[in-house]
């Protein structure tokens, strides 16, 4: 190599370093400060974490929530947001069922049937009927709104409106058919917090509907071998779970009383959660695997919990400073609050001190 040459590959190895060096050093863009001094109010977000009523033992009676809705009407949110599909994704499953299988969503025919109105169609009428919602709707409006809230494969929204109609109105007519009538009724006994806790507490505040901001579409890991994959993805979780039965004992004790205020207290608590966690993802990262099979799984969780925290702040998008509760699996809570949080102009509410 020649003087001149060394001098060139010199001059560009020091550029190089200079270059490197000035990104190294160049102050980064701190995301979170960007609301400071902003205009107007700051939305208030809680999230609740919650067990799957599903999982409770036999004889559940939903009053033992009384105590846990009190304390979430206190709060007095604006939007209620719950861990269910959305009729968008319902739909996207229909027309892919190769991709997200036959079965992703619950049936909307008899709902069809009732109101002649496909999941996107019902889903424009619902919109465009809110809009002109009056004050005090008549029963038949009620009833008429459910109908289109099902039909869009929003049950909880349905029971909503279904719970805001005097009992003597809880009827068939025009709009709600007999097969749709008992699928409400059918609905009113189903242990789950997105009706026995979402949809109850809106139908309180006189609030119209929930929002659905679950999603799956990010989360179908594609493997050549499903059973190797789900074996090394249970071994990675059993692997630390010494911490977790310990509290699990506990929580199925709390799951028999008749207030599950303390339940939602422990399931809510820092530790338990930190736990949770590390159950959940730490040890599948931790995991050595040739396919990288327990590390795909954290992608799906993350990818999972990035769209649903965009559909979250989608339902506030056009209400700056609203009052937004968000009920969810208390897994997801850890990843919520923090992404959640980082959003301009939103700030958490503490959800153990509302719980005390």
């Amino acid at each position: 190599m020649g003087n001149r040459t060394k001098r060139i590959c010199g001059l560009l190895a020091t550029l190089a370093l200079a270059a490197q060096a000035q990104v190294q050093t160049r102050p980064q863009i701190d995301l979170t400060a960007l609301d400071r001094g902003m205009a107007g109010p700051r939305t208030q977000l809680l999230v609740l974490g919650t067990v799957h009523l599903s999982e409770l033992p036999a004889g559940f009676n939903p009053a033992a929530l009384n105590g846990v809705r009190e304390r979430l009407a206190a709060f007095k949110p604006d939007i209620i947001t719950i861990e269910a599909l959305p009729g968008e994704e319902c739909e996207l499953a229909l027309r892919f069922p190769a991709k997200y299988g036959a079965d992703y969503c619950a049936p909307t025919d008899a709902a069809k049937a009732a109101t002649g109105l496909d999941i996107p169609a019902a889903m424009a009428e619902v919109n465009k009927t809110l809009k002109a919602w009056p004050a005090e709707p008549a029963p038949a409006q009620r009833r008429r709104l459910a109908a289109l809230f099902l039909a869009a494969n929003d049950r909880a929204s349905a029971y909503v409106q279904w719970l805001q109609l005097p009992e003597t109105e809880r009827r068939a007519d025009e709009h709600l058919n007999a097969a749709v009538v008992e699928l409400l009724a059918k609905v009113a006994t189903r242990n789950n917090e997105d009706f026995q806790l979402a949809a109850r507490l809106a139908a309180r505040l006189g609030l119209q509907r929930v929002y659905a901001v679950d999603n799956h579409t990010g989360d179908n890991i594609d493997v050549p071998d499903v059973k190797a994959y789900v074996q090394q993805l249970e071994a990675a979780w059993a692997a630390g779970r010494s911490e977790l039965n310990e509290k699990e004992k506990q929580e199925q004790v709390l799951k028999q009383a008749s207030d599950l205020l303390p339940l939602y207290r422990f399931v809510n608590d820092p530790e338990y959660l930190r736990i949770l966690t590390d159950v959940n993802v730490r040890e599948p990262m931790r995991a050595k695997s040739p396919e990288g099979y327990p590390q795909m799984f954290v992608a799906g969780w993350e990818v999972r919990n990035l769209r649903m925290v965009a559909n979250i702040r989608e339902t506030f998008r056009e209400r700056r400073g609203a009052r937004v509760l968000s009920i969810v699996g208390a897994s997801h809570k850890p990843w919520f609050d923090a992404w959640l949080g980082q959003l301009q102009g939103v700030e958490i509410v503490d959800v153990a001190g509302l719980l005390k």
